[in-house]
C-alpha cells in the first residue's frame, strides 16, 4: 500500500490496537502455542503480529514504514507475499493475513499460496480474516483499493481449489471496522466473540491447511 493509503483509509488509530489485544487474549491465544513460529502476511501497523505470544515472530509487508510500527522482537520483512524464499520451509506454525487478499488480483492470491505451502510445518495453517462480500457489500468497495470481491462460500471454494483444505469457517467473525456503533471495549469483544448473535458481523475468518495427499 502506499504512504497516502495509509494516511487516509487507513491511519493509525489507537482503538484497533485494543481489539487486537482482546482478540488475543479471547482467541488466537488458544491457538498459538509459546513455541510457534507465527507469521503475519501484509501485517500493516503490526496490530496482530505485536499482541502475540510466540517463539517467532514474522511479519511482511510491502510498507516500506511497517518496520517503524512492528514491537521490539518481531522480525520485519519489506516485500510481496508471493516471495517467501527469506523463510525457511516447514518452519511455518501459523500464517495469519488479516484484510489482504481482497486488495489483491486473484493470480496473485493464488501465488501467495503457492509461495506459502512449502513455508509451513507439518501441523501450519493459514488463518484468514477478510470482509465478507455477502454482508458487507454496502461498504465493500468504499475502500477504493479492493479489486477482488469473496464472500465466505467463494473464498472457501478458491482455497480448495488451489489445494488447500479448508477446516473453519465463521461467516460473521467481527464486525467491519473499529469504526462501527460496537463499543471497542475488550470485556465486549470478548463476549461478542463468544455470542451465538453477530450483529453488524461482516468480516469473516477461515482456516485452511495444504490438502494431504
Amino acid at each position: 500500500m502506499s504512504a497516502g493509503y495509509h494516511e487516509t483509509r487507513l491511519a493509525k488509530d489507537a482503538r484497533r490496537d485494543v481489539v487486537w489485544r482482546a482478540l488475543w487474549t479471547y482467541f488466537f491465544r488458544h491457538r498459538i502455542g509459546p513455541g510457534d513460529c507465527v507469521l503475519d502476511l501484509g501485517c500493516g501497523y503490526g496490530d496482530f503480529i505485536n499482541n502475540v505470544e510466540a517463539g517467532r515472530r514474522l511479519a511482511l509487508d510491502l510498507w516500506d514504514r511497517m518496520p517503524f510500527h512492528v514491537a521490539p522482537g518481531v522480525e520485519a520483512h519489506v516485500g510481496p507475499a508471493t516471495e517467501l524464499g527469506w523463510i525457511a520451509d516447514g518452519s511455518v506454525d501459523y500464517a495469519f493475513a488479516s484484510n489482504l487478499f481482497e486488495h489483491l488480483p486473484q493470480q496473485v492470491f493464488a501465488q501467495v499460496l503457492d509461495a506459502l505451502k512449502p513455508k509451513l510445518s507439518a501441523r501450519g495453517s493459514l488463518t484468514i480474516l477478510q470482509p465478507n462480500y455477502r454482508y458487507a457489500y454496502r461498504e465493500y468497495f468504499d475502500d477504493y483499493t479492493h479489486v477482488s470481491v469473496y464472500s465466505h462460500i467463494s473464498l472457501a471454494d478458491f482455497l480448495a481449489a488451489q489445494g488447500w483444505e479448508v477446516t473453519e469457517v465463521r461467516p460473521r467473525f467481527l464486525p467491519l471496522t473499529v469504526k462501527s456503533r460496537l463499543p471497542v471495549s475488550p470485556a465486549l469483544i470478548g463476549a461478542y466473540l463468544k455470542s451465538p448473535v453477530k450483529p453488524m458481523g461482516k468480516q469473516m475468518l477461515l482456516v485452511a491447511r495444504p490438502s494431504r495427499g
